[in-house]
Formats: structure tokens, sequence, C-alpha cells
């Protein structure tokens, strides 16, 4: 089985980190934020992306296009996302065309609200994990709660 793992980076990628020995003996790749951070890991990609104005809006056609260029080129069976909408969103919704499976876990962080990107991505998740039982009624039936997953 072949794994997209797409956050943002901070806190988003410290969940995913933590997630990693479930995906041993699997082939798997990060996609995630070009940051000023050095992020040292394999099996990478780093979208470049801008937070206000303008050019956040041509950042999210970009990530679009960057999305579809790398699942095309990965062919993952599945994409597992821990958060961060601007990431999140776009490589979730085109996975989902091209007929991935998509599973979601809401950060740990969001005890009483909804992400924005959680919302974005419930509909078309096949998997959708909250943490915090709370969560469970201001998503619906389709979000499970199975404890802390981080």
């Amino acid at each position: 089985m072949k794994i997209c793992l797409s956050c943002t980076h901070g806190g988003h990628f410290v969940e995913m980190m933590h997630l990693l020995d479930a995906f041993k003996g699997h082939d798997y790749f990060f996609v995630t934020y070009k940051s000023e951070a050095r992020i040292n890991i394999k099996n990478a990609y780093f979208i470049k992306f801008e937070e206000k104005g303008f050019r956040a809006k041509m950042m999210l056609i970009k990530t679009l296009i960057e999305a579809l260029k790398i699942l095309i080129k990965e062919k993952p069976d599945v994409i597992i996302s821990t958060g961060g909408g601007e990431i999140a969103v776009p490589f979730s919704y085109i996975g989902k065309v091209l007929g991935m499976k998509v599973i979601f876990i809401e950060t740990l962080a969001r005890i009483n609200t909804p992400s924005g990107g959680g919302k974005l991505i419930y509909p078309i998740a096949d998997l959708f994990l909250v943490q915090w039982e709370s969560l469970l009624k201001k998503y619906g039936t389709k979000a499970k709660y199975w404890g802390k997953v981080i």
C-alpha cells in the first residue's frame, strides 16, 4: 500500500510525525509546506505557499496543480492528513477525484469546534477521525472517535 501523508508545517507536521510508526512497512511520502524550519525527511514534496492577499488565492490554484502532478506521479492508495487546510484540502479533493481513499485526523487542538479544513474534507473523507468526543456531535455520523490518536 502506498500512502500520501499531507499536512502543513508546525503542529500538524508534529502530529503526523507521532503517527510514523503506524506506516512502517508501507511505502509513503510526505507533502508539506516549504518553510524556514529545516525539516529533514526523506520522500517529501515541499510546496511553496503564501498566506496573505491575492498571492494566497493564486497559490491555491498552484497547489491544486501541484497536487494533481504529485498524485498522478506517486499513485498513492490513500491520502492521510492531520490538517492544515491549505495542503490537506487540495490533496484530498484531487485524490478523491483520482479514486484514492481519504483519511482525515482532526487535530488534537480542536476540542469544541471543527477546523476549516476538517469541515471541507468531512463530506469526501472515507474515514474521518476526531480526537475529542465533543466533536462527534459537531461533525455528524461519519466522524469517529477512537480516543487520542496522537
